[in-house]
């Protein structure tokens, strides 16, 4: 499978393209300049000379010519972007990952953006497309240090089963990452606000935190 990131020159685009070709998967990152995409690859394999990873680089058009697409713009650039190339993404799972939110002081606060989530928000624009809310609460800089495993569950929602069960399939390919079906996308709006509460309790303890529920078989 060919995985296309929109938005894939930020922290959380270039860690996911890493991990997700570590365990093999051909990743494209994907930005509205091609030539930036390409820096951003050139950095991405200096960092991991020893591995042999599959990783390509386009524009955003090019990046949405997969077979799943994830958007990892920030969060008020998701639903634009992913309307740009609209007509590429008809009948593909594409996978909203960003969060709206701001820092006010020394606190993060969620926001709430049009349609109460950035997902929703996509999906919105994406008429034609299955768009499932995942990865929100996975630090990026431990999804791409390949040099350790990263333990975490994944809360997924969308309003498409074959959405969920694509996502799904993918999250669990990553070693210690565990999928988590929590329902429709109207479920995208808590889990993305979550995140501020990540953030906090980053700052706080000074860690990266991640989420793993107890109580729920393997």
């Amino acid at each position: 499978m060919r995985i296309g990131i929109l938005g894939g020159t930020g922290p959380a685009g270039g860690a996911l393209a890493v991990r997700l070709a570590s365990v093999g998967f051909e990743t494209m990152v994907g930005s509205r300049s091609k030539y930036r995409a390409m820096e951003s690859v050139d950095t991405l394999r200096a960092q991991w000379p020893e591995r042999e990873l599959t990783i390509t680089a386009g524009d955003n058009l090019e990046a949405a010519h997969t077979d799943l697409v994830v958007i990892a713009t920030p969060w008020d650039g998701a639903a634009q972007t992913a309307q740009s190339v609209e007509p590429e993404l008809r009948g593909k799972v594409v996978i909203s990952m960003a969060n709206a939110l701001t820092r006010i002081g020394k606190e993060f606060q969620p926001l709430v953006p049009p349609r109460g989530s950035v997902a929703a928000s996509v999906q919105a624009v994406l008429r034609h497309s299955y768009v499932a809310a995942a990865l929100h609460h996975v630090p990026a800089k431990e999804l791409g240090d390949l040099e350790h495993p990263i333990e975490s569950d994944v809360l997924i929602c969308s309003d498409f089963p074959a959405a969920t069960e694509a996502t799904s399939d993918l999250v669990a390919k990553i070693p210690n990452m565990r999928p988590l079906d929590c329902g429709e996308l109207s479920l995208a709006t808590p889990i993305e606000s979550f995140t501020a509460v990540l953030l906090q309790l980053n700052v706080r303890y000074k860690t990266r935190v991640a989420v793993k529920f107890t109580s729920i078989p393997e």
